[in-house]
């Protein structure tokens, strides 16, 4: 239940191992013990399958608390301490609540149920056109675009076809039209834009959501256009063609499907 919820597993977490290094605290613990048991304790939920589910959903549960501890340690000599007599932050709190704003403002807490902000590596999508050939002018979208990793793919592969991206995150949105000025980027919802006038659709996903991936396209995508998903399959469905090391979940794997032939 709570995987579905994500990422409130996340904030959970982290807000645990911070309440329990409060406690120590006021109990008067060794200062390693403040610091090392609520670290295990986020490393003990994040090995739980049913409170992260997914290994990069589990790193993020995991370092929560040690990387925002050794911030707190390493950003100033003044402020409240992180264990005592250890250095502190000189920063108030509402500089926190800044810098919370501008990263939910950057990965709204919407876009978090998709995949994380993790670009598409350099050359991944060049094996693209011998496996899935398009005519001059083709519409491409990258679904879920981010800062334009994905597009640079491929207008590299398809520099004739008409690249399109789609993003939620606005400031994302923002920096991938000044990255990607050759392509047309619209700030939205992946979900509800129709798929039906492309003739391939790219995904950067996560496996959770490939099956809803599959079903958007089995609905929309009109005959002979192209899925094309990397790192992840979709469950139960062959690919008519794949490309790098696929027996792995690796981000230079490729995918190719034809929801109708």
């Amino acid at each position: 239940m709570l995987q579905r919820l994500w990422p409130l597993p996340a904030l959970l977490a982290w807000l645990l191992a911070w309440g329990v290094f409060v406690w120590l605290q006021h109990a008067g613990a060794p200062a390693w013990a403040t610091v090392l048991v609520p670290a295990l304790l986020g490393m003990a939920l994040a090995a739980w399958p049913r409170w992260a589910g997914t290994p990069w959903r589990a790193g993020m549960v995991a370092v929560g608390f040690p990387v925002s501890a050794w911030v707190l340690h390493a950003l100033g000599p003044q402020g409240a301490s992180v264990a005592p007599g250890a250095a502190s932050t000189g920063m108030p709190g509402w500089v926190w609540l800044v810098l919370l704003g501008l990263l939910l403002l950057a990965y709204p807490m919407r876009a978090w149920r998709d995949a994380p902000v993790y670009p598409t590596p350099d050359g991944a999508l060049q094996g693209l056109p011998a496996c899935a050939p398009l005519p001059p002018g083709a519409r491409v979208l990258d679904a879920g675009c981010g800062l334009g990793h994905g597009l640079m793919g491929l207008h590299g592969a398809y520099p004739l076809a008409q690249c399109e991206g789609i993003e939620w995150s606005w400031p994302l949105s923002v920096w991938c039209r000044l990255r990607c000025p050759w392509a047309t980027v619209a700030r939205g919802d992946m979900w509800s834009q129709s798929w039906a006038h492309f003739d391939m659709v790219y995904v950067f996903q996560r496996p959770e959501s490939m099956p809803r991936v599959w079903d958007k396209a089995r609905q929309e995508m009109k005959a002979g256009a192209w899925l094309v998903s990397l790192a992840f399959e979709v469950p139960g469905v062959k690919p008519v063609a794949s490309f790098g090391p696929t027996n792995t979940d690796s981000p230079r794997c490729v995918r190719i499907y034809r929801p109708h032939p």
